[in-house]
């Protein structure tokens, strides 16, 4: 049985590689963006320290704090100015162990849009189950009293009030701000973050160009949500 250091030190290499992942795939520039894991038996979240730059980043930089967001090791940088959000989602999904926010270009000219995103095509039916929602604009008292906690509220509040699952339709479009996805693992938070993005640039790719609107079918979303999840599913080599 492995050690509660040896946990903590497979959740920070994970972490710093999903992090590491997302200027590889073009999801980030700057220090924009921030991948987290958690691990509720023992009651932590591994995030990305803030603003450090990803050139500069190691594992060991990575951040560890208790499910209230308390940093629990001395020495420590401090977490990404986004942990309140992870917190406030991992609280209220339950089934997600990994967490990741970006301001990938296509997915924010979607968040400031607005508009949720419509289910097109294949390729978004594949992954999401569904329209991916756009929350509404936090109140001016919201961002003044808690502005990353509260976001975290605004997304849980838009998936209670449409009645959501989380885990078929794994992201979301913070209004006037830009994504964050999630998954069962850091890989699959962060495929979820390319596949959000990519979506959205071919969205907005066929609203340029159709006359009239296009969704795709029910039926075809179905097809192609459950031959990828569920029992029947039927997709890969697993």
């Amino acid at each position: 049985m492995s050690s509660r250091n040896e946990i903590i030190s497979a959740m920070k290499e994970r972490v710093f590689e999903g992090n590491m992942a997302l200027p590889q795939l073009g999801l980030v520039v700057l220090t924009w963006g921030n991948v987290s894991e958690i691990n509720r038996d023992l009651g932590i979240i591994v995030i990305k320290p803030s603003g450090v730059d990803y050139k500069k980043m190691a594992k060991e930089q990575m951040v560890v704090t208790d499910l209230e967001g308390n940093i629990l090791e001395e020495d420590s940088l401090k977490p990404s100015s986004d942990l309140k959000t992870h917190v406030e989602l991992y609280r209220n999904f339950k089934d997600v162990q990994s967490i990741v926010h970006t301001h990938s270009r296509n997915a924010v000219i979607w968040a400031q849009s607005g508009r949720e995103l419509p289910v097109y095509g294949t390729t978004h039916a594949d992954t999401f189950y569904g329209p991916v929602p756009n929350t509404r604009q936090l109140t001016k008292e919201e961002v003044e009293a808690d502005y990353e906690g509260n976001t975290g509220k605004v997304i849980v509040e838009t998936f209670e009030e449409q009645n959501i699952d989380p885990l078929a339709i794994s992201a979301v479009l913070v209004n006037g701000h830009g994504p964050f996805t999630w998954g069962t693992s850091v890989s699959k938070a962060v495929e979820n973050s390319l596949v959000l993005d990519e979506s959205c640039a071919m969205a907005s790719g066929t609203e340029s160009i159709m006359t009239d609107k296009n969704l795709l079918p029910q039926y075809m979303l179905d097809k192609h949500y459950l031959r990828k999840h569920g029992k029947n599913a039927y997709y890969g080599q697993g």
